[in-house]
């Protein structure tokens, strides 16, 4: 395989750090199975692109998953899963145009500051969206009312094992007292052990960075460090 480097620039989550990441480079028939295989080894994709951070002075970075058959929902996931009990999920193979608003709603309620403002379809678009992989949506519904999607990859690890791969959740700005966000992540580790799958990877959780502290409070979770996955059964925040 090959893989480029690319320049130092701002991090996106610690904002004293520089940025950094190896990006798989080639173009292949096979891309689907061999980012099923680079998806092990920590890396994540945005759009077409595969990538990994390889920042030069820091290691804040640790790619997450969860063994679905081992997670035990916490005493206050169990609180949400009885508040929301009325909501319904469903997946679908395709964007809706029902997307768009709610995606412009949540990233202008809740994201201004970020890279992701302001929102467009063509953002969205190229952020979720890749020609060699089948993304799947994760509908919720409240009555007939569309109130979150979960942009989910269906990652082929091997024969054997199959994982789900949580690549973005957006939801109603007006419904954050249901916790939607944390609600979506029990939903497709409910859909991944329905399915007879694995894990369920959440991408990175990066030490220091509070928007990112809800990654390890799904019990127990494995991070990979050192070129390995190593797994936490305690709550370490």
């Amino acid at each position: 395989m090959k893989f480029g480097i690319t320049q130092s620039f701002n991090c996106s989550y610690l904002p004293d750090e520089q940025e950094r990441l190896l990006v798989y480079a080639e173009d292949s028939v096979f891309q689907a199975w061999q980012y099923s295989q680079l998806i092990q080894a920590g890396f994540r994709r945005s759009g077409e692109q595969i990538y990994r951070p390889h920042c030069l002075n820091c290691k804040a970075c640790k790619s997450v998953r969860i063994p679905v058959a081992d997670f035990v929902p916490s005493r206050s996931q169990k609180r949400i899963l009885r508040k929301n009990k009325e909501f319904s999920v469903k997946f679908a193979d395709k964007p809706a145009p029902s997307y768009s608003p709610l995606y412009a709603r949540y990233i202008t309620q809740r994201h201004a500051d970020g890279s992701m403002y302001p929102p467009s379809k063509e953002q969205f678009d190229n952020f979720v969206l890749c020609d060699w992989m089948k993304t799947h949506f994760l509908e919720a519904y409240d009555g007939d009312k569309l109130i979150a999607v979960a942009v989910t990859d269906v990652v082929d690890e091997n024969e054997q094992s199959n994982a789900l791969s949580a690549l973005y959740t957006f939801f109603e700005p007006e419904l954050e007292h249901a916790s939607l966000g944390t609600w979506m992540i029990l939903q497709q580790i409910e859909q991944a052990k329905h399915l007879g799958f694995q894990y369920v990877y959440l991408g990175y959780y990066v030490e220091g960075c509070q928007k990112m502290s809800y990654k390890h409070k799904f019990l127990p979770f494995e991070q990979f460090i050192d070129n390995q996955w190593q797994r936490v059964s305690t709550n370490t925040l």
